[in-house]
């Protein structure tokens, strides 16, 4: 089992994602955590960063597939968002957790967010 793991914490991403039309026409503010596990034993011997995830292009990535083609339900873009990440030949386990800030919720809240956990099958 490994326990290796690469962790991006609070990407933010403007995105027209929701079931509302409001939500679609206005966007609102979605922020994302992924924890992806991988060997990083290889990269860490080596120093060489094409050994591992570059976390800095891994982010682009995540928040590029958050921002395009709308979709009804936060599941769907952690679904996507999964996709991309168990894309890249390292990685063998991904967690995505997409944050609704400023979802429809008629009382007070602080957040609301799905989280998916899967893996290279």
């Amino acid at each position: 089992m490994i326990r290796d793991c690469i962790t991006l914490t609070g990407l933010r991403v403007t995105a027209h994602h929701g079931v509302y039309d409001f939500e679609r026409e206005n966007g609102q503010d979605f922020v994302i955590d992924v924890t992806v596990w991988l060997d990083l034993r290889v990269a860490a011997s080596s120093d060489d960063v094409s050994r591992t995830i570059h976390y800095g292009e891994l982010a682009i990535e995540v928040t590029d597939a958050a921002a395009v083609n709308p979709v009804d339900l936060i599941e769907t873009v952690a679904e996507r968002i999964a996709g991309v990440v168990l894309a890249h030949p390292a990685a063998e386990t991904v967690q995505v957790t997409v944050h609704k800030p400023q979802a429809p919720i008629s009382v007070p809240f602080t957040d609301v967010s799905v989280q998916i956990t899967r893996s290279r099958t």
